[in-house]
């Protein structure tokens, strides 16, 4: 099963490579004013390549400390694939994926992940981690920095939505 899983994900990291060159004018907003012009001078502090910021992430927003975008990138293959855009301090809550292990890819700006019981590890473009499924973590944002990664994981994954993380240990991280 994750031989068949793992080669999807070469088909779409390779579709990924091609719409690195997106320029800044395809950056899209949805309903609300985006201030993108300071979104993009922080996501590219690290990096020169952008992915679409894409639309507000209402369904899940409940989950999220601040202001979250979603652009979806493939789909139908059985692999979802999508760009997440997180605004400076915005996190997830602590979650455990079921039904898939969880590849994030840092694309932009700076953010943080952490697994249960380990220390949280810095994001940066080109930083990628696999989460293995049924492991609980969160990650996001830097406190001063806008962050994107693309998150790859199997079609049909559930996600088990847990407690916000400690808002006092996440003010440490520098």
């Amino acid at each position: 099963m994750f031989k068949k899983f793992f080669k999807r994900i070469a088909l779409t990291a390779a579709m990924l490579m091609t719409l690195t060159n997106i320029s800044s004018a395809a950056i899209q907003t949805a309903d609300e004013e985006v201030p993108v012009k300071e979104a993009m001078k922080s996501l590219k502090k690290n990096s020169d390549k952008l992915f679409p910021i894409g639309v507000p992430n209402v369904n899940y927003a409940k989950y999220f400390t601040g202001k979250s975008y979603l652009y979806p990138l493939a789909g139908g293959s059985g692999i979802n694939t999508a760009n997440v855009t997180f605004a400076p301090s915005c996190i997830n809550n602590w979650h455990i994926h079921k039904g898939s292990c969880q590849i994030l890819i840092g694309v932009g700006g700076e953010g943080w992940y952490q697994i249960w019981g380990q220390e949280p590890v810095k994001m940066i473009p080109g930083v990628s981690v696999t989460i293995p499924e049924g492991t609980k973590h969160w990650h996001g944002a830097a406190s001063n920095s806008w962050f994107q990664h693309i998150s790859i994981m199997q079609e049909g994954a559930m996600t088990e939505w847990l407690e916000p993380v400690d808002q006092n240990e996440y003010a440490k991280l520098k």
